[in-house]
């Protein structure tokens, strides 16, 4: 018929993730908001820079990802730092906790996103970087940089 769109509109990127982490493992899952969360979040106001997961009671949640109080939301608004609940099933929680008890890794939410109209967050299993990891990150970095400038010099003549 039409060409399909995908119908996921990213709200927040952690790029502090990739960098400070070697990333793997990554999983889609849903996360437990309140209503003025969600409207806040349609507003693109939401930081995963510090945000990190942990597993009690077998169950998942994410600490300090901050979405930002609703302007609109008065005396019914959000905590904006509080612990929001992964829907996640019990078979992928198990297998995060033994790999984060096996030692070396943790879990950090990667993205935040709408897809069909549902709030998704990607988490990836991470394994910190060494310096010298993250200046060898850097480096890759700024040789692309320079590789695309120059690549746009190239056809700009």
């Amino acid at each position: 018929m039409g060409k399909e769109t995908t119908g996921i509109k990213i709200i927040a990127l952690n790029k502090k993730a990739g960098f400070n982490y070697f990333l793997s493992d990554q999983l889609e899952c849903g996360i437990s908001l309140v209503g003025t969360e969600i409207k806040s979040l349609r507003n693109n106001s939401c930081n995963l820079s510090d945000a990190y997961i942990v597993f009690r009671n077998g169950e998942a949640e994410v600490v300090n990802m901050h979405i930002s109080h609703y302007k609109e939301g008065n005396l019914f608004n959000h905590d904006p730092l509080r612990s929001r609940k992964l829907l996640m099933h019990k078979k992928e929680i198990r297998w995060f906790e033994q790999k984060i008890k096996a030692g070396g890794y943790t879990v950090v939410p990667t993205k935040i996103y709408f897809k069909k109209g549902r709030a998704k967050l990607e988490i990836a299993l991470a394994k910190g970087k060494k310096l010298y990891d993250k200046r060898e990150s850097e480096k890759e970095r700024d040789d692309k940089r320079a590789m695309d400038r120059a690549m746009k010099d190239m056809n700009d003549r």
